[in-house]
């Protein structure tokens, strides 16, 4: 969404920040040159996680403060008294020396208890203080259920990490359901947001945040772009939530630019580098080398966002990439528009998957939401809706035609699930309110911001016949984490009924919002 960014801070706060947060937190400094300087072993202080966990997989991350061997080890229990041994790749410079380990041939429905020691690679003997972690893997059988959230939006409009405050509570009310993973719905870093070190309320409280030297300015440089994924480990809150809870992790815009799509040039004072597929390309890199996602692998081409990953019988969640393949911000008032918002190549490869699917839930995640009205400007539009009410133009056509394909494929169980905006809310879409009439009618549920500025409801677009149910945004843009609830969204299936309950919540866990909606059943 559009944001107004803040000037950068003057160096020297920004410098005096970085000292007291790493100080404060006992990090390793936020610098990209760990071999200078260094005695000892190799530290992981910037904790564990865990991503795409499945039935019988996962993958486990690490980030090392200097050159190191990565293993991991894992067990029933967290004594490892039996323990399985898995070798990892060499951390070093080229990955910021961050590293992922896959974890194959694991045993389905179980909880696993998981250690990464981090060694010397020119003597294996001196090895740093294991760092240790828990996940559970998706069930093989229905009975056992499956729970989750999803949120999105974290450090924006210039809200980061306040200490006053405790950090990002909302990661601590999510970790105390403890979900089987957290999908992370895009805007997981804000790129182009620039921190200042304190911000005063409009009530004359002041907002501190925790400040470091790639916060300071917008990223344009890889290493301003791994320094903008590295500051949200700061927080302790998300370090803890990590540690215990996988992440299925999708990107937006403000991992690059605000409303960015390929072959922008910017007109941006605050940008040297102009060409958003320059910056793209770079951030991509970061966003594969802070978060385990299956199908990218750092500094390697052809790695790619959108994926299934398959959570037992019950829950295949659909990860979408509404960025790389669409096309250009613009009125979206024309009549033929096949590359849209997901481009030919990936919403094919959606049909594909959703008619394989076999799960009983099929959860689409969508960074963007599809019948919300989300400007760019004066005239442009930046999601899929633009705000005429009439039958599908621009990138709703394509939105169209997959919601035909899933009719006439009888393909049910469907559910949208997005951040983006802002705010909470429920939207049933329905044909009987709708100008496009070929399709089944569907929820989409919108939760966020998880840890940045709140802003009021978008208008909604008839074209898809929603309707808002619920909704819970504040009355002016921009109302930091102090003034307004941040938000997360709960998912759970029953494994007996095969029900699926939507819980929207504030932060602290709170329930705002439910609806349990039943297996197989259209016109719910």
């Amino acid at each position: 969404m559009s944001d107004a960014l803040r000037p950068a801070p003057a160096r020297r706060s920004v410098l005096l920040g970085t000292a007291a947060a790493s100080a404060a937190l006992a990090l390793p400094a936020a610098g990209a040159a760990p071999a200078l300087a260094l005695s000892g072993r190799p530290r992981a202080g910037w904790g564990v996680q865990t991503g795409d966990v499945t039935t019988t997989s996962g993958l486990v991350w690490v980030r090392s403060d200097r050159p190191a061997r990565m293993t991991v080890e894992t067990s029933a229990t967290g004594s490892f008294r039996r323990s399985r041994r898995w070798h990892g790749p060499l951390l070093g410079a080229g990955t910021d020396f961050t590293g992922t380990t896959a974890l194959r041939g694991l045993p389905p429905g179980e909880q696993v208890h998981y250690r990464v020691t981090l060694a010397d690679p020119d003597d294996p003997r001196r090895t740093g203080e294991p760092v240790t972690g828990t996940f559970r893997t998706a069930p093989a059988r229905r009975r056992q259920g499956v729970r989750f959230v999803w949120s999105g939006d974290i450090a924006g409009q210039g809200w980061g990490i306040n200490p006053d405050i405790g950090g990002y509570r909302a990661y601590e009310g999510m970790r105390r359901l403890d979900p089987d993973f957290f999908l992370c719905s895009g805007d997981t870093v804000y790129a182009d947001g620039p921190l200042q070190p304190s911000v005063t309320l409009p009530d004359g409280r002041v907002w501190r945040n925790l400040m470091t030297e790639e916060k300071s300015k917008v990223a344009e440089t890889l290493g301003e772009y791994r320094g903008t994924f590295r500051y949200n480990l700061l927080d302790e809150n998300v370090r803890r939530f990590n540690a215990q809870v996988p992440v299925i992790a999708q990107w937006d815009d403000h991992e690059v630019r605000n409303n960015w799509y390929p072959g922008q040039i910017l007109d941006d004072a605050r940008y040297t580098e102009k060409d958003v597929d320059v910056l793209a390309r770079r951030s991509m890199r970061a966003f594969a080398e802070y978060f385990p996602i299956g199908t990218l692998s750092p500094g390697r081409p052809g790695g790619r966002v959108h994926r299934v990953v398959r959570h037992g019988p019950l829950l295949d969640v659909f990860v979408l990439d509404m960025r790389s393949f669409r096309n250009a911000n613009s009125p979206g008032r024309q009549a033929d528009d096949a590359e849209g918002i997901l481009g030919a190549e990936q919403l094919a490869w959606l049909k594909r998957e959703l008619s394989r699917s076999r799960a009983v839930w099929k959860v689409i995640a969508s960074d963007m939401p599809l019948g919300l009205v989300v400007p760019d400007g004066a005239t442009d539009f930046e999601a899929v809706a633009q705000g005429d009410p009439g039958a599908p133009l621009g990138r709703e056509l394509q939105v169209a035609e997959l919601l035909r394909y899933i009719k006439h494929r009888r393909i049910t169980g469907t559910v949208w699930l997005t951040a983006d905006v802002h705010y909470t809310s429920a939207q049933h879409y329905a044909p009987e309110r709708a100008a496009f009439k070929d399709f089944e009618p569907f929820w989409e549920f919108v939760s966020g911001p998880l840890a940045a500025g709140g802003f009021p409801a978008n208008a909604l677009d008839a074209t898809f016949g929603p309707e808002r149910v619920f909704v819970r945004a504040p009355e002016r843009a921009n109302v930091s984490p102090m003034e307004s609830e941040q938000y997360f969204g709960e998912v759970e299936i029953d494994g007996g009924s095969g029900e699926l309950t939507v819980r929207l919540r504030a932060g602290s866990g709170a329930v705002l919002f439910g609806r349990t909606l039943q297996p197989g059943r259209v016109g719910q």
